[in-house]
């Protein structure tokens, strides 16, 4: 299996060659105690695990507030679409056909060329059973991958990284934005959240400083990640534990691995040049450092970029219009600057939104939030097309005015982990849920 391959990876050439020999006689006591401590947890496993820099990568797209999912694959040749939407439906001449039935959104040319390239998949009807129309739970639902009456502590990321990346860099995660997103949240944090290259560095936090204070009670709790600014990362908050040595050596040890991680990110933002023009949005901005450190050779296995603005109650035409066309525009860009790097075969992008909307248009010109959505899976080795059916829109096949559900996001998971990530998922979803032939 190539997961088993035995990888001599950066950390591991510098535990065992500069810092782990030539340089010892020099090097402070902490040093000497973390590498010695590093190395032999190293002795420990014959492997290292597949990085980012060796085999697949996973780019997740949250299209925040609840996407009109309705108004974005349009069913133009459907009476009853016409009938629940007289103001904001759209006419046949207003979509990019994708058969005789259903189109994309005028604004989403970009999506379109994707589509027609072979390079994206519509997987129709995606939603959970027992749907919740609160942004806040629905959110947690589809980030934890839980059920709709449990309530988890980790994100489904977070226990993709405590399952198959124990050893892994900090950066095996990156998030490009503010906060933490609850779906990296794990037993072992692991994972970085940044928005300015320039400006991301190492900073202790007060999780880091009351560490040092008590030095022989050290806890992994929370999950910050710096300052609000997006541009450092705390201590804590890409750490694993050492099975020996001192507390202060643990402490070093995550300062270490963050300064690494922070002089590499700004050395590959000011030396990897975009090969491809990006709007001048949130989104296009993420995905061109996204892409930037992808062709900068970074370890990382996951990325997670997002873009807001989709609870769209009031004048929704205008409003989803701009944000299609810049899903549309910025997704196409960041294909072709990873094909022109070589690298876009590695690569799968998989958005989500936390719920649809109602079928039915409310009377400020916009809707309300509802159910079931399309996902889009995005790659040069995707089963590309329409998956799955449309879901009904007969009034009589509707569940308090929403579509039904087609598809649980979990199946969409669970193919992602095991066909993309190459690794089991129920030990990450709690079950197994049945896998789409997506990739």
């Amino acid at each position: 299996m190539k997961n088993e391959i035995t990888l001599q990876t950066r950390r591991e050439f510098l535990r065992t060659t500069v810092l782990g020999s030539a340089l010892s006689w020099t090097v402070p006591a902490f040093l000497a105690n973390t590498f010695s401590a590093l190395q032999s947890e190293a002795a420990d496993s014959s492997t290292q695990i597949i990085t980012g820099r060796d085999s697949t990568i996973l780019v997740v797209l949250q299209m925040a507030g609840g996407n009109d999912g309705i108004n974005t694959v349009v069913p133009f040749a459907n009476d009853y679409y016409h009938n629940a939407r007289p103001v904001i439906g759209l006419k046949a001449s207003d979509v990019l056909k994708l058969n005789g039935e259903i189109g994309f959104h005028g604004a989403m040319t970009g999506f379109k060329d994707l589509y027609d390239a072979g390079n994206l998949a519509v997987i129709q009807g995606v939603g959970y059973p027992n749907p919740n129309r609160s942004h806040f739970r629905s959110t947690e639902i589809w980030q934890t991958a839980s059920d709709a009456d449990q309530v988890e502590k980790y994100g489904w990321v977070g226990r993709y990284f405590d399952s198959c990346c124990s050893g892994a860099d900090p950066t095996v995660g990156v998030v490009v934005g503010n906060e933490l997103p609850q779906s990296f949240y794990a037993e072992k944090p692991m994972g970085i959240c940044l928005n300015n290259p320039q400006s991301y560095r190492f900073q202790a936090n007060p999780q880091t400083e009351a560490a040092y204070e008590q030095m022989n009670d050290i806890q992994m709790g929370g999950q910050s990640t710096g300052d609000d600014s997006g541009g450092s990362i705390g201590m804590l908050a890409a750490a694993q534990p050492m099975t020996g040595g001192k507390a202060e050596d643990f402490i070093e040890r995550i300062a270490l691995d963050a300064q690494m991680s922070s002089d590499k990110i700004r050395d590959i933002a000011n030396r990897v040049q975009n090969q491809a023009t990006y709007p001048n949005s949130q989104l296009g901005n993420s995905l061109k450092l996204v892409s930037k450190l992808i062709g900068g050779g970074m370890s990382t296995r996951i990325y997670y970029v997002s873009q807001g603005g989709y609870d769209t109650h009031t004048g929704q035409v205008n409003r989803q219009k701009q944000l299609l066309k810049d899903l549309g525009d910025s997704t196409k860009a960041f294909v072709d600057d990873l094909k022109a790097q070589g690298n876009m075969q590695r690569v799968l992008v998989m958005t989500f939104s936390e719920f649809g909307r109602r079928v039915a248009e409310n009377a400020n010109g916009g809707t309300d939030h509802g159910a079931a959505a399309p996902l889009f899976i995005i790659g040069n080795r995707v089963k590309a097309g329409l998956l799955g059916a449309y879901p009904s829109l007969a009034p009589q096949d509707l569940f308090e005015g929403d579509i039904k559900f087609n598809v649980d996001f979990r199946n969409v998971y669970a193919s992602v982990l095991e066909h993309w990530l190459n690794t089991k998922s129920a030990p990450i979803l709690g079950r197994q849920f049945p896998t789409l032939q997506v990739v």
